[in-house]
């Protein structure tokens, strides 16, 4: 995901081992149907959480909601000083409030943009910890 190489078609052949897998067993009891229901719905559920990650791996900030974010961002500055334009330390006040609050705000968008390929990016860790034999 980090690379961009990944698609939707792209399908982890070790799920879709384990969905035949636990497909083509002949359950023999009532408690057996439950379990392969229950593994199958994992195992789809699975699969739709790897889907939605490569979506998520494609995702970025175009330049527009960058640009509709800096005008809003100037209008507002402008109405904040035309409000306290008799008041300047009121108007420098409020300003610098506004505007500490677009920097937060266009720094969580820079992080959370193409999520997997920055430095402060989500790593498999967890999940390799789990995978039994990577440990």
């Amino acid at each position: 995901m980090a690379h961009r190489s990944l698609t939707l078609g792209n399908v982890s052949p070790n799920l879709v081992e384990a969905l035949q897998l636990t497909l083509a067993l002949t359950p023999s009891s009532p408690g057996q149907e439950v379990a392969q229901r229950e593994l199958v719905t994992a195992l789809e559920s699975a699969m739709d959480a790897r889907r939605q990650r490569v979506l998520i791996s494609r995702l970025e900030v175009g330049f527009v909601k960058w640009a509709c974010l800096a005008i809003r961002a100037v209008c507002v500055l402008i109405a904040i000083a035309l409000t306290h334009g008799d008041k300047r330390t009121a108007a420098l006040v409020a300003m610098v409030l506004f505007a500490t609050g677009v920097a937060a705000c266009c720094l969580l968008i820079v992080l959370y943009d193409r999520l997997f390929t920055r430095k402060l990016s989500v790593k498999p860790d967890p999940l390799v910890q789990i995978i039994p034999g990577t440990l």
